[in-house]
């Protein structure tokens, strides 16, 4: 990879451009990176008590009914974002959605084994489980190979 740099006091604004054969999970991580606006904190309410929560301490967030929890080594946590607002603001080369309820940390996972119907049964470090709905099966089979070629 070629990177050049050019810093000119006449430059109003900077910009930055990537040429690329193609759209490598490292050229997304960049994309990623580029355009985040916030930091890598989530507040967690356990009780009255708030706790300051990294990203890559969350095993997993779950929703059930209004509520989303994140799931961490030190316990759950409620945390007011939605779902949906998780996946579109977490790392893509890290999180990954595995059902409607449920995003997780691909980092936390120690392993999968088949289950019912198609479905995965994932196995988080912790000891903690949740299952990939079949919907969702392609996309982590995808991710993992495409992990395993750039481990090469």
């Amino acid at each position: 990879m070629k990177i050049s740099l050019d810093i000119d006091p006449r430059n109003e604004e900077t910009t930055v451009t990537i040429h690329c054969k193609e759209l490598t999970p490292a050229i997304q991580e960049i994309l990623e990176y580029l355009n985040k606006n916030d930091t890598d904190l989530i507040v967690g309410k356990d009780g009255e008590n708030q706790h300051l929560i990294k990203h890559e301490e969350v095993h997993y967030f779950r929703t059930e009914g209004d509520v989303v929890t994140a799931a961490t080594s030190e316990g759950i946590f409620k945390v007011k974002e939605k779902l949906y607002e998780l996946e579109n603001s977490l790392p893509s080369h890290r999180f990954i959605r595995i059902s409607k309820s449920v995003i997780a940390n691909l980092h936390a996972m120690s392993h999968f084994e088949p289950s019912f119907n198609g479905t995965l049964c994932v196995h988080f470090k912790s000891g903690e489980k949740e299952y990939v709905s079949r919907h969702y099966v392609g996309r982590i089979k995808e991710i993992l190979k495409m992990n395993r070629r750039e481990t090469k």
